[in-house]
């Protein structure tokens, strides 16, 4: 049995014109401290029972039905409502008990009802019309005994008392389920979000782009009016994100975003549906000078430069507008005949937009056609390597050669780089080349030492990109080790930008690579944005003066004050220094006079097949004099040489 203290008092309203009714129901109802019941009382209630563990309860007078509803309305205010009211049925002048129980439900629906009384001018199925066949009413018949209106008390109150329990346990269930329905529709949000946008930019993606061309399909079928659609690529952007790495071309990329996007209008979606790729569709009503315009004004967007990694980048677009429906009657089309207006800028010099016209699917076409050939040519090995000489400025002799790739097409003949090179590196092909190159370079070096020629280096590009692969030492050996040639005869060259790029991890490859022996080259030097301070530090061995320096030099004292200056710099950090694009004596001669050590050009020799540059070679060696010991020592990797020490 529970304790006194673990039960809960109750408060019950009594509403009754008869004073006399109230002490009754509080001598039954509030047990405590009472006195002891007289004998007339014994007679009319019956023998006081010994007290027992019941609830408690606390008790309220009305005599009138208007006075008992303001004592609830009171209760409620306060927080403690009634769980129990007994109503009369007939109290004059004021409401009647049917009344009064109407309000009371209307101020507190959920109070128990029972309605006492000897006498009532309603029949039964009025009652039920009025009051509803209700769970909470209960009529007991006067004069009623003690024992009756302690039961109906006590359970009533306890059923009121659970019906509350249950209400806030369903309260409490339904904000569980709130909480958590709006946890799972913010993350449906969420996931709908992010498959429908670009992660990176916010974009929207090449899935809602699709739905929203449709879209604008099916409205320009009702209106009967075009709209245009602009395919945007970045011109040039891998070669920024190679050399100042994925951060930078990812900030750039975000940058665009909004560039684009304050270019448009509010109506417009601008989408992002690849690595440097753009879609923006210009909703209609819309003309192609309209969307000319537009894009006039997104080609502009791009001109101002960006600060990426403490530099000012450049960024330029071509695009390609596609309009509905003289172009495109799908998504597809229309995405189709945009990119290739878009090509079509591309070969017209990039930083153009041009507008689809018949003819262009067929360059596009021819362009996909080439990028497979080239997939193809790495298979069938359709590439070869020629061989330019590198000369000694002082003797003539011929001891070293840049290899340059040349593909070998089996209807178009034989291509130079710059006519596939580019589209190489666009679809993904340029690493895997630049490892074949230099196999394909280490294997004929020490096949030209089976023909005599032992101390021939050969010089080998990497790409931006190759020199950021995190296996270029290990296909730097595996090309070693599996032509046997010995690491001093073969040099690296990068572009002065890519070694920047990131110059800590720049220094700790170059290291690795210089300790294997292997010579390094910067090439292009004086076009970049090379630190003094960081070129002491790379452990470089030459320095390749570009050939826009070499080109005027003899007719443009600046250039020439240039050159004089990379030499005396070069000289100064115990590097050598060759000139590239050497086409004239007078070149020669000026290079000779300011002391640079090494050229390649034309005015030597163009790039040669193997067998051509064998002869080459053995005849330049045979017209020069004999290179001596301390001249072969500075050909050395640098931090090979100090190893030896």
């Amino acid at each position: 049995m529970p304790n006194e203290p673990d039960l809960l008092t109750h408060r019950i309203l009594v509403i009754d014109d008869n004073s006399a009714i109230h002490q009754d129901y509080r001598k039954i109802l509030v047990a405590d401290g009472e006195a002891p019941t007289s004998e007339a009382e014994a007679g009319l209630f019956g023998e006081q029972q010994p007290d027992a563990a019941r609830p408690k309860f606390d008790m309220d007078s009305a005599m009138q039905g208007q006075d008992g509803v303001e004592l609830a309305r009171a209760a409620l205010a306060e927080g403690r409502p009634y769980s129990v009211a007994f109503v009369d049925m007939r109290m004059p002048p004021g409401w009647d008990g049917l009344e009064t129980v109407e309000n009371l439900w209307k101020i507190d629906p959920d109070v128990q009802v029972v309605i006492c009384s000897a006498y009532t001018d309603y029949d039964w199925m009025e009652l039920l019309t009025r009051l509803g066949h209700s769970d909470k009413l209960i009529f007991v018949k006067k004069p009623f005994e003690p024992i009756e209106i302690l039961q109906c008390a006590s359970a009533l109150s306890q059923k009121w008392q659970n019906a509350r329990a249950l209400k806030r346990h369903v309260e409490s269930l339904e904000l569980v389920v709130t909480d958590r329905t709006s946890g799972l529709e913010a993350a449906n949000r969420q996931l709908m979000h992010l498959a429908s946008h670009d992660a990176l930019t916010g974009l929207p993606n090449r899935l809602l782009l699709d739905d929203r061309i449709a879209q604008a399909i099916s409205h320009s079928q009702r209106h009967s009016h075009e709209f245009a659609v602009l395919v945007i690529d970045l011109d040039r952007f891998k070669l920024i994100n190679d050399s100042l790495g994925h951060r930078a071309g990812d900030d750039l990329l975000r940058e665009v975003a909004l560039r684009l996007k304050a270019t448009v209008r509010t109506v417009d979606t601008t989408a992002r549906v690849g690595g440097d790729e753009f879609v923006v569709l210009l909703d209609g009503p819309l003309t192609q000078a309209e969307a000319v315009e537009i894009g006039t004004r997104a080609v502009k967007a791009m001109q101002p430069s960006l600060r990426l990694l403490g530099i000012d980048v450049h960024i330029s677009a071509s695009i390609g507008i596609a309009m509905y429906p003289r172009d495109g009657a799908s998504v597809d089309a229309l995405l189709a005949r945009a990119d290739a207006a878009m090509y079509s800028a591309k070969e017209r010099g990039r930083n153009n937009l041009q507008c689809y016209a018949e003819g262009m699917s067929t360059m596009t076409q021819d362009r996909v056609k080439f990028e497979s050939e080239l997939h193809e040519a790495l298979l069938s090995k359709q590439f070869e390597l020629h061989y330019q000489p590198k000369v000694d400025t002082s003797t003539g002799r011929v001891n070293s050669a840049e290899a340059l790739i040349r593909w070998r097409h089996p209807v178009r003949g034989l291509l130079q780089p710059s006519e596939f090179i580019s589209v190489a590196d666009e679809c993904g092909l340029l690493d895997a080349i630049g490892e074949w190159v230099l196999v394909e370079a280490c294997r004929q070096a020490k096949a030209w030492q089976s023909e005599g020629l032992p101390s021939v280096r050969v010089a080998v590009n990497l790409a931006p990109s190759q020199f950021r692969l995190a296996n270029l030492v290990d296909q730097i050996r595996r090309a070693l080790e599996a032509s046997g040639l010995n690491p001093q005869l073969l040099e690296v060259e990068l572009t002065e930008t890519a070694v920047m790029s990131d110059a800590e991890e720049s220094i700790q490859i170059l290291e690795t690579i210089s300790r294997m022996g292997v010579l390094v080259s910067v090439d292009d030097f004086g076009t970049g944005y090379s630190s003094m301070s960081y070129l002491r530090r790379f452990p470089i061995d030459k320095l390749k003066i570009d050939r826009c320096f070499v080109d005027q030099m003899t007719s443009r004292p600046e250039d020439a004050s240039i050159v004089r200056a990379i030499i005396s710099l070069a000289h100064s950090l115990h590097l050598k220094v060759i000139a590239e694009g050497v086409e004239t004596p007078e070149q020669l001669a000026l290079l000779a006079d300011l002391g640079c050590d090494q050229y390649q050009g034309f005015h030597c020799s163009p790039a040669l097949e193997p067998t051509q540059f064998l002869a080459f070679v053995k005849q330049s060696r045979a017209d020069a004099r004999s290179l001596t010991d301390d001249e072969a020592a500075r050909t050395h990797s640098k931090l090979a040489v100090r190893a030896r020490r």
